[in-house]
């Protein structure tokens, strides 16, 4: 199941996607959902972020072949960063350009969505806390990280495209991740190249912070990242889930 936050009306609305139409769904007071009988285009809508995350946690070098292209080691756990939730934005939104950054990279990822309080998860039991799959551009200032400001490099206004839709049905653990940069295919590759697993992940991360529903852990980007400039368009697909596209303006 596909499930979308979109705008209509100058509300914020949710539903379920499925082909060309979303259908609304709503609080049925009880802890789950019922869908109603109202229908919307995909095309007359705006689709939002599908999450709202009180945080997004990132992971570094979670590829074998990302590790390789640069040169570091595969590591031996899980190297965990933030990005600010305020670098939100949804499908066919802009991201800004930052006039401080002489480079700013993309970084096509599969994200998890969490759906309920975890805490001290096991590996074994993770995936029973998750909501399900989205993309998610990591986009990332790499002359400012360079210069050792990580945080700031990836926590820009703009920098976490997320979306379209969020798939319920998945198995994280053998899908294709590729990104396109003005049509052209820049990264490929499957999520079994990872080092650290879905559940891996949740069960580190759930041991020293506590997650909440709707937050957000980007699992890492393939081998490929590279520059993007004003002008150009980058989409981010994963298999299952859809394109995720924004566009790149000047800020």
């Amino acid at each position: 199941m596909k499930l979308a936050r979109f705008g209509r009306g100058g509300e914020a609305l949710f539903g379920v996607a499925q082909g060309e139409v979303v259908q609304q769904i709503q609080d049925d007071g009880h802890g789950g959902y019922r869908v109603t009988d109202r229908e919307y285009l995909l095309g007359e809508v705006k689709l939002l972020p599908p999450c709202l995350p009180s945080k997004i946690i990132g992971i570094g070098l979670n590829y074998r072949s990302h590790a390789e292209e640069i040169g570091l080691p595969v590591p031996g756990e899980p190297m965990v960063f933030l990005k600010a939730p305020s670098a939100l934005i949804g499908h066919d939104e802009r991201i800004l350009y930052p006039a401080m950054s002489r480079r700013v990279d993309f970084e096509g990822e599969l994200a998890v969505v969490i759906a309920e309080e975890a805490r001290g998860v096991s590996e074994r039991e993770a995936l029973s806390h998750v909501l399900g799959y989205t993309c998610i551009n990591d986009v990332t200032a790499r002359d400012i990280q360079q210069r050792g400001h990580m945080d700031l490099s990836k926590g820009m206004d703009t920098f976490a495209p997320l979306g379209p839709f969020i798939e319920t049905d998945l198995d994280p653990s053998d899908l294709l991740v590729q990104t396109r940069l003005n049509g052209e295919l820049r990264q490929q590759a499957s999520t079994a190249d990872m080092v650290f697993s879905v559940p891996r992940l949740i069960e580190y991360i759930s041991a020293v912070m506590t997650l909440f529903p709707g937050d957000i852990i980007a699992t890492g980007t393939p081998a490929g990242i590279g520059p993007m400039v004003p002008g150009d368009v980058v989409e981010v697909i994963v298999e299952g889930i859809g394109t995720l596209r924004s566009f790149v303006v000047s800020g």
